[in-house]
């Protein structure tokens, strides 16, 4: 299959780890333990699907952050956004044998991304691999470092997308923290530093995105919800109420969006539930597992998990989301994935190179390197539809 033809994630994963491939649940765990003495070949810098495919595998199947991103192939590098309606001071009314309205249209932007590329690395020496089959050795370093690299991999990929908006992204991927900002409501002059009161300050370059000064472009605002209004200072937190939630809804609603998945920490998780108890509510449960798609309902099929849903939205706890400074709790994301995925360009691969594989002058010493590469980019082509609710306690 030629690269221009991949249409969706599958042809992707058929290019780039081969036939039958399909986003690694054909094949059992075991085989990772097991690939070491097929693929571990004496061609120089072997590239190993398996592995690769492997850390993809974990990235898409555990309930976290990355998983509940519907996943599509990099098929171009920007997108263009309805930045405001038509003019509505033309009206639509025409009296008999009248002329024509004067035309109108909506105003569009340009919005650009590129791909970030994310790597990891290990290395080991030839002693301390020769070694490690003998006395009281790991075993087979090699396999050991693998599975535990690979584990690390989609773990900081999971936390970029969980960092907070005051860590610009820079190399990493744009975080959920900032696509779900808004420079209206959080913009807030000081810090934490100059002003204790200010305890969730935020400057402007903070909440850009995209190469978007959101100062200047209100549509490129996502709804928020700041549990402490008092006095638009964002002091302190507040105690979360079920109201929270219904604004956010509500807002989300408004600006033409429809949340898929809420996204929060297990701490917030349990505390929805003891607002729901106390009132002799019940959380609804849905089971969902993670698709190409982000996350769905599965009826009648015993796969997947059971998480609680608030207003039939199911409800991710993932322990990376960031909890508010002063002891607050997790803050809450509402996300509508129809207009929010990870655009990928290349999925995660396994390289290695070194004496064990018959080249170590690409090293250049005697020993072993591995490598983990992702390339990709969060997108949101609708800002309106995603948003969160902040200052949490």
């Amino acid at each position: 299959m030629a690269r221009n033809y991949m249409r969706t994630v599958n042809d992707m994963e058929r290019y780039y780890y081969g036939a039958g491939s399909s986003m690694g649940y054909t094949y059992s765990g075991s085989e990772l333990l097991k690939a070491d003495a097929p693929l571990l070949s004496t061609t120089a810098g072997t590239y190993q699907a398996i592995y690769g495919r492997k850390v993809w595998s974990q990235l898409n199947q555990e309930f976290n952050a990355f998983s509940i991103l519907p996943k599509k192939p990099w098929d171009r590098s920007g997108w263009r956004v309805v930045t405001a309606k038509p003019s509505t001071a033309v009206g639509g009314g025409v009296a008999e044998n009248a002329t024509l309205p004067e035309t109108t249209k909506p105003v569009f932007q340009n919005v650009a991304a590129k791909p970030k590329t994310i790597a990891h690395t290990f290395d080991m020496s030839e002693v301390a691999i020769f070694l490690n089959d003998k006395d009281d050795g790991l075993g087979d370093i090699r396999s050991v470092l693998k599975e535990e690299m690979g584990k690390h991999h989609a773990e900081h990929i999971n936390q970029m997308l969980t960092q907070d908006v005051d860590t610009p992204a820079g190399n990493d991927i744009e975080s959920l923290d900032r696509v779900t900002a808004s420079a209206a409501t959080m913009d807030v002059s000081g810090s934490s530093t100059a002003n204790p009161a200010v305890a969730h300050a935020n400057t402007a370059g903070d909440l850009d995105i995209y190469s978007i000064t959101r100062a200047d472009n209100t549509w490129s605002d996502a709804e928020t919800v700041l549990a402490n209004t008092a006095s638009n200072t964002r002091a302190g937190n507040a105690v979360l109420s079920l109201d929270h939630l219904d604004e956010m809804f509500q807002k989300i609603w408004i600006r033409g969006g429809n949340p898929k998945v809420m996204l929060t920490g297990y701490d917030t998780l349990m505390r929805i539930q003891q607002l729901l108890q106390s009132q002799q509510r019940f959380m609804e449960e849905k089971r969902v597992v993670p698709t190409y798609n982000g996350v769905k309902g599965v009826p009648g099929v015993e796969a997947g998990f059971i998480v609680a849903t608030y207003n039939g939205v199911p409800i991710i706890p993932s322990k990376d989301v960031q909890a508010e400074p002063n002891s607050g709790i997790s803050r809450i994301y509402c996300l509508d994935t129809d207009y929010l995925y990870y655009s990928t360009a290349k999925p995660t691969q396994y390289f290695e190179s070194g004496i064990e594989t018959g080249d170590p002058f690409a090293v250049n010493r005697l020993g072993q390197e591995g490598l983990y590469r992702t390339m990709g980019e969060v997108w949101t082509t609708f800002f309106g539809g995603q948003g969160s609710i902040r200052d949490l306690s």
